[in-house]
């Protein structure tokens, strides 16, 4: 007799597999089992693309448009079968699921470039791809009983939607938690969110190319209820001041503050005293500013305390070091984590007497700065992962790994390398430390390259040192990715 778990234990379950293949080989197991894991699979649809070569992306967005478009409601399907667009579905059957309710992720620029990417070899007008694109928002917005996050931060296309879905989407858009938007959307999109959305957790806005600030945005922000979350980026002289009076409701609330100004300098960040609460702080610019400081009123920080703060990422160019080692002072002792991408000998010797309890950090020392680089290893005794700067004129990566085998401390355990030039790694270099490392925790190493350096996996023979000390369970993960200079992870 057979024994079949629960639902809600299968669920459970399958919710600790972060591993989508896991879940697609259960498809394959039976209806029940394959409810499941589709539930799972379609939460956040929009991230598929990037999980597959690009020899295959055209085949995977396809059938994530004929899917959507079997699930459409008869009247969509009958609209765009009188304006002449005709799109394949898997089968003349209706599906096996309806796959939008499950979805908890919705973003429009995602969908935006799927519909666009598969429909990119038929010779429709883009006004036949905007008809198709409101139809599928429409569907999900109707049916998605709570959706979790929105999406909708690129105004390529937003005179194109329609926004009078929204004003229905109470229970849609009831329980929303996260939205990233910018800020020139139509003052009508903020106006129905507004009456709906009070409890976001989690606010990203995008200011772009003009300054443009509608006041139903800012009354979206005040109105929110429990805002721990808030992720400002303005660019091409955008400013941010606006708003700051409508955060205030938040002042007590809010415990993660990102902020990011390119081609601007003239941008308030002492409004971040406001929040004493706050666990993490990135401020960063864009470093095309020619050495320009990026914000000059961060010397009114530099004596604020913020007892809770545990992560810290900051440029380098966004205030004299002064000011940040003065920060540091005040701030240190409770971090954890530290993140500056500039080098300077002094302030890489403060990170050593103020932040004594450090677990991550990323920084840079030049070639000729061995010496700080143990002396942190030596000081921050609880330190288990650092990003260096490899190549060019800072450290080598073979008296790095050196370094670390002598005197990192014992919980040490991830190295991450930023590679600044082509990798002069050997096997036997490779060898020799992994060989070192055995009675250490697993060791984690990530290779960050420019696509035009070349990195030690290039190197055949390194990689079967690599695949030998995974077997042997020494190395706990290896992987390589091209660096990208982006603000926010996800946009």
């Amino acid at each position: 007799m057979s024994c079949q778990l629960p639902a809600d234990c299968l669920n459970e379950i399958f919710e600790y597999l972060d591993d989508r293949k896991t879940l697609y080989s259960c498809l394959l197991v039976n209806r029940f089992v394959c409810k499941i894991s589709i539930r799972i699979l379609w939460r956040n649809i929009w991230n598929i693309r990037y999980t597959v070569t690009n020899k295959h992306r055209l085949r995977v967005i396809s059938t994530i448009l004929s899917t959507l478009i079997a699930c459409l409601p008869n009247e969509s399907k009958e609209l765009l079968f009188k304006n002449g667009i005709f799109i394949s579905t898997p089968t003349s059957k209706p599906p096996l699921f309806n796959y939008p309710t499950f979805c908890k992720v919705l973003s429009i620029k995602e969908l935006y470039l799927i519909i666009n990417g598969a429909l990119e070899k038929i010779t429709y007008t883009k006004d036949k791809n905007y008809l198709v694109i409101n139809e599928v928002i429409k569907m999900f917005i109707t049916q998605i009983f709570s959706l979790k996050k929105l999406s909708f931060h690129d105004g390529i296309y937003q005179n194109k939607i329609s926004f009078t879905y929204f004003s229905g989407a109470i229970d849609c858009l009831k329980d929303l938690s996260e939205l990233h938007c910018c800020s020139s959307l139509p003052s009508e999109f903020f106006y129905q969110l507004s009456k709906i959305c009070h409890n976001l957790h989690s606010l990203t806005i995008f200011m772009e190319y003009y300054n443009y600030f509608p006041n139903e945005l800012k009354e979206l922000i005040s109105l929110q209820n429990n805002l721990k979350i808030l992720k400002l980026s303005a660019i091409h002289g955008c400013d941010w001041t606006v708003i700051i009076p409508a955060l205030s409701k938040n002042s007590n609330t809010l415990t993660k503050l990102h902020l990011y100004s390119a081609y601007n300098d003239t941008l308030p960040i002492s409004f971040i005293a406001l929040f004493s609460n706050l666990q993490e702080i990135k401020i960063l610019s864009d470093s095309t500013t020619f050495g320009k400081i990026q914000f000059k009123d961060f010397e009114k920080l530099q004596h604020v305390t913020f007892p809770k703060l545990q992560y810290l990422n900051i440029s380098h160019n966004c205030t004299k070091l002064e000011y940040i080692m003065k920060f540091l002072e005040n701030n240190g002792k409770q971090l954890k984590k530290f993140y500056i991408n500039g080098n300077d000998h002094v302030l890489n010797l403060s990170i050593v007497k103020f932040c004594p309890n450090l677990k991550n950090l990323s920084i840079v020392i030049k070639y000729d700065e061995l010496d700080t680089l143990r002396t942190i290893f030596n000081s921050c005794q609880y330190l288990e992962s650092i990003k260096i700067w490899c190549g060019e004129r800072f450290l080598g990566e073979k008296e790095v790994l050196e370094t670390i085998t002598k005197y990192s401390p014992k919980n040490f355990g991830e190295l991450k390398i930023y590679n600044r030039s082509d990798s002069e790694l050997l096997p036997e270099d490779l060898e020799s430390f992994f060989i070192s490392w055995k009675n250490r925790p697993s060791f984690t190493l990530i290779i960050n390259k420019k696509y035009n350096y070349i990195s030690l996996e290039a190197n055949k023979e390194n990689m079967k040192i690599i695949k030998k000390y995974i077997n042997l369970g020494i190395i706990k993960k290896f992987e390589t990715k091209d660096y990208k200079n982006k603000f926010f992870k996800n946009i």
